[in-house]
């Protein structure tokens, strides 16, 4: 990129994209932004940046666009609609979805827009809220490799130099996402229910954790992450339970789509969608948990104060958007 610092348009501004479009404006970026809810962008319109009413009229003035959304389908109808992304970038523009999505919609502009030149990367990430907020993200860049390198100090205002990857080809970004989200996923259920039967056994949770961490049974997420739930009670409704049941179904969907047999993961998605049904679409990602503690008719928790420090939790944050 040259040394001016390009103006980047943003579209999506939710838990994820407001944190990483502060860390924008604070790396010096000039930004222009789009959400279906203007009030969204109220704290990123203080601090100087620019509204679009359309993802088009964003896209026509911003040198480079990212999208951070929901779901496919949100991607999708933002970049192809009627006032879509594709209807105002120039030729040879350059797109960078951060959602985590899959490659279909990526795939479908490459082919039937093959003529206009655009550069086009999925870099979806990791580290929910938290990282977005602290600019400590991992993304994971799928795509050309100069097209990588160019973005670079866009990506490494939002997130953790020594953790952007460049994973591999177009669709790779997305994949990798989806395995990362799939078994977190996986460890949140498997630790909830060791935990749930070893409690009800009669063993002291915390002694059972340090137990397990001394284990080969250890993981980043027995160690780190399920002390949200476990000292604070938190089940990190900033990431909600239905934007969790989306990504198990495109990791299932991926799975399908490639031919492999996934039985644990299929069991996994359908513990999630029980939680869902039980505590609602806007319950935390981690609120599977609940469901095991109440099977056991108590609260899995430890003494304020137990494990690791703040910013050690950070590192070890892996799911978000």
């Amino acid at each position: 990129m040259s040394a001016q610092r390009p103006l980047v348009g943003f579209i999506g501004l939710g838990n994820m994209g407001s944190g990483m479009t502060r860390n924008l404006l604070a790396a010096g970026f000039p930004l222009i932004v789009n959400d279906i809810r203007r009030e969204a962008a109220a704290e990123q319109l203080d601090a100087g940046a620019e509204w679009a009413e359309t993802p088009a009229a964003l896209a026509a003035r911003a040198d480079l666009v990212i999208t951070m959304l929901p779901t496919p389908k949100h991607v999708d109808l933002v970049v192809n609609g009627p006032a879509g992304v594709l209807a105002g970038l120039a030729d040879g523009g350059t797109w960078i979805d951060m959602s985590t999505s899959v490659p279909e919609v990526a795939d479908r502009v490459r082919v039937e827009h093959a003529g206009r030149g655009f550069k086009i990367l999925d870099a979806p990430v990791s580290g929910m809220s938290v990282g977005a907020a602290a600019g400590m993200l991992q993304i994971f860049v799928g795509g050309d490799s100069a097209d990588v390198l160019r973005v670079r100090p866009v990506l490494e205002a939002m997130g953790d130099p020594e953790r952007i990857l460049h994973v591999g080809g177009h669709g790779a970004g997305y994949a990798v996402k989806l395995m990362i989200n799939q078994l977190w996923f996986s460890h949140l259920v498997a630790t909830a229910e060791v935990l749930a039967v070893g409690t009800k056994a009669g063993v002291d949770l915390e002694v059972l954790r340090q137990a397990l961490i001394a284990s080969p049974a250890n993981s980043a997420f027995v160690e780190r992450d399920v002390l949200s739930v476990l000292r604070d009670g938190d089940y990190d409704e900033g990431f909600a339970i239905a934007l969790a049941c989306k990504d198990l179904g495109l990791s299932i969907d991926l799975a399908r789509s490639v031919g492999v047999p996934t039985e644990l993961s299929a069991l996994v998605e359908q513990v999630y969608r029980r939680a869902r049904a039980q505590y609602g679409d806007l319950a935390g990602e981690m609120t599977p948990v609940k469901l095991y503690e109440d099977l056991i008719g108590q609260e899995l928790r430890v003494a304020a104060g137990t494990g690791l420090a703040a910013g050690a939790e950070l590192a070890g944050a892996e799911v978000a958007a």
